[in-house]
């Protein structure tokens, strides 16, 4: 399979997955690479009227996700570890996170996301580990086209 056809096949993959129809967002995958983006919206808001930290989470956490499952076509990745930090509150527009692997290991990644609203400024970054599973990618609902 050549990498556009895996790249496309991730990017319906998260489309379908239940856990985001609710956020009514946007994937691209490339080598390495992912950028989600997320309107944001009065029901993602907490007391302060500013977006939750979990929005924020789930952006950069799938972004690097994403970006390290880019480079294995064979076997799914899960999530290992993930630190965040939040610079700036977000409460209106297109929040945006772009993750890059920075190290590939064996069975191993590590992606740093960058969070930016839609100013293009920097308002959360955050790092993750992305360890393979045993679990073969054809076998993941939704990793098709």
């Amino acid at each position: 399979m050549d990498k556009e056809t895996h790249f496309r096949k991730l990017e319906h993959m998260y489309l379908i997955a239940p856990c985001n129809e609710y956020y009514n967002l946007k994937i691209k995958v490339s080598k390495a690479k992912a950028e989600i983006y997320i309107p944001i919206t009065e029901k993602f808001y907490q007391a302060g009227r500013t977006t939750h930290g979990s929005v924020y989470f789930k952006a950069a956490d799938d972004a690097g996700f994403f970006s390290a499952q880019s480079l294995v076509s064979d076997y799914f990745l899960l999530t290992g570890n993930y630190t965040i930090y939040f610079i700036h509150p977000i409460d209106s527009g297109v929040l945006q996170a772009v993750g890059n692997v920075v190290y590939r290991g064996k069975s191993y990644f590590i992606a740093e996301s960058i969070i930016f609203d839609s100013n293009g400024q920097q308002i959360g970054r955050g790092s993750g580990t992305y360890i393979r599973t045993k679990t073969l990618l054809t076998e993941v609902v939704g990793y098709c086209l």
